[in-house]
């Protein structure tokens, strides 16, 4: 059928994030750990501010601004940006009266999964629906997505691992979150189909911008610094920017 092979390239896109996960069975001597969390986390950052100011900030703006002309546009963004930045914030707070006040790491996996997950719908519709049409234009798209779902599966997978020295519950994770994509493909194509449209997508990878830079900047990178692992958190950066550049440029 006409379905299965967008759907099996959506699926494969998705759950590469699992590969970011495998990294949690590195055996690390005790001393090299914080310095390994201190990279993931800021490399994790990296990625997830990368992907937000080049690819969707931008090209979903374009596309509202397109429909909705240049001062409408601008305001439709920044709300929906703001919706986005509330939205974390108030899921963060919701965690944590339900979850100890010291375990910050296994927040900052859950939190980074709810954002993915919500990253990866649109994902999921962007990539099903390109096979659909062009099966070469959905792999070239599923390429890329599989590039930064990587190490988006390193952000959830290592703070959760260090926090609960559970790899079935970090890999548990990654892969809920890499399910997200071809799980929110297929019921968008068969519930949603008639409503999806460029601006239907746009506004919600503006609101997944904003969820992802409010996380990165309010939580991803003070839990960084706490380490004090200067080096490794420039090293983190600097590795993030590339992947982003190598995402860009390559596909």
């Amino acid at each position: 059928m006409e379905i299965i092979g967008p759907l099996l390239i959506s699926t494969i896109a998705g759950l590469s994030t699992v590969l970011g996960g495998i990294v949690i069975f590195f055996n690390l001597k005790k001393e090299n750990i914080t310095k390994f969390i201190t990279f993931c986390l800021s490399f994790s950052l990296s990625i997830m501010i990368g992907i937000s100011i080049t690819d969707l900030i931008p090209n979903a703006s374009f596309v509202i601004i397109s429909n909705f002309k240049l001062v409408k546009g601008i305001i439709i963004c920044l709300i929906v940006f703001i919706v986005g930045a509330f939205s974390i914030n108030l899921v963060n707070n919701k965690i944590d009266k339900l979850s100890s006040k010291e375990n910050n790491l296994y927040k900052l996996g859950i939190l980074s999964m709810i954002a993915l997950m919500l990253h990866n719908l649109p994902e999921g519709i962007a990539t099903f629906m390109s096979s659909y049409q062009d099966i070469n234009l959905g792999l070239k798209l599923s390429l890329a997505i599989m590039l930064h779902n990587i190490p988006e599966g390193i952000s959830i997978a290592v703070p959760i691992y260090y926090a609960t020295k559970k790899r079935k519950d970090a890999l548990k994770k990654t892969f809920i979150s890499g399910l997200a994509e071809p799980l929110g493909a297929l019921v968008a194509y068969l519930f949603l189909a008639k409503y999806i449209n460029d601006v239907f997508i746009s506004i919600i990878l503006l609101i997944v911008a904003g969820i992802m830079i409010t996380l990165s900047i309010n939580k991803l990178l003070p839990q960084a610094l706490k380490y004090n692992e200067n080096k490794y958190i420039s090293l983190g950066l600097i590795m993030g920017i590339l992947v982003i550049l190598i995402n860009h440029f390559a596909f």
